[in-house]
């Protein structure tokens, strides 16, 4: 008998900039802000098991194996709420940890698969708010759930899944980035003084187009306080060639759009390249 397998991709999606907003709730805490919709992202496997086991993979671009992580508590944690125990296999070709909502991409990817392997008949709005919940809930991010449910660009008017969210698609062109390292969520979420940075620097106005979202990112990058010397120092290079670009939040990088943005990365570390994508979370096998 064919063992059932499902497997789903999730989207990433890196942030511009971001408020955080304090709710009574998981479901009603989040952040409003705007990003990008990533085509790269996190693709899971699910196999149901006796007991939950999650295999994390991040791969190059060559598909060989870059590096293999053991166990992850936030996905752990979500099984045992849904109860179930299924075998979970993440991969993904970006950075994890470095402002890709990678975190969001595999609780999205992996809670749409588990639903399909156990018939738990949850609709896209369900899965949407238990990985929200998570999120939240741990501290690993605030509005990329939202995001990631769809494509483009996005601008989140509200937090949580059922905030009002805007998707543009007029970025034609590709988007590269660059990873120095990974910031980690937690610190910065939980520090008041930096939520605070964060909150003053936060842009009053909503962009109109593709330049203004750089342009008001950049900005909330530089004031906020998160912007690391490597960050400051690529984007100071990017200036100088037309090429727009900014901080992914939260990670150690830099993220720059237009077909000149990559011989400007290059000096600098592996660097990756995606588009604007076209869709959210979506089944892409099914054994069942």
């Amino acid at each position: 008998m064919k063992p059932i397998t499902v497997t789903a991709f999730c989207p990433g999606h890196i942030s511009g900039y971001f408020r955080r907003i304090e709710g009574e709730t998981p479901a009603t805490t989040g952040s409003i802000g705007a990003g990008i919709v990533i085509s790269e992202g996190v693709t899971a496997k699910v196999t149901p098991a006796g007991s939950t086991t999650v295999t994390v993979h991040q791969r190059n671009g060559r598909n060989l194996s870059l590096d293999t992580a053991f166990g992850s508590p936030l996905l752990a944690d979500v099984m045992e709420q849904l109860d179930v125990t299924p075998f979970i296999t993440t991969e993904c070709l970006l950075p994890i940890g470095a402002g890709f909502g990678l975190s969001a991409a595999a609780l999205l990817a992996t809670l749409t698969a588990v639903n399909r392997v156990y018939d738990l008949e949850m609709d896209t709005e369900e899965i949407a708010q238990h990985a929200h919940k998570a999120e939240v809930e741990h501290r690993t991010g605030l509005g990329d759930v939202a995001a990631c449910q769809g494509g483009g660009r996005v601008t989140r008017y509200g937090p949580g899944v059922h905030g009002r969210v805007e998707r543009r698609f007029d970025m034609p062109e590709p988007l590269y980035a660059v990873s120095f390292g990974p910031i980690h969520t937690p610190s910065v979420l939980n520090s008041p003084e930096q939520m605070e940075r964060v909150s003053s620097a936060f842009p009053e106005m909503a962009p109109d187009n593709a330049m203004d979202f750089f342009h008001l990112a950049r900005g909330f990058a530089e004031q906020s306080g998160l912007m690391t010397r490597e960050v400051h120092e690529v984007t100071r290079l990017c200036d100088a060639a037309g090429v727009p670009s900014s901080m992914t939040m939260l990670g150690n990088g830099v993220f720059a759009y237009g077909r000149k943005a990559r011989d400007v990365l290059l000096p600098f570390c592996n660097v990756y390249e995606f588009c604007v994508a076209d869709a959210g979370v979506r089944i892409i096998e099914d054994s069942i």
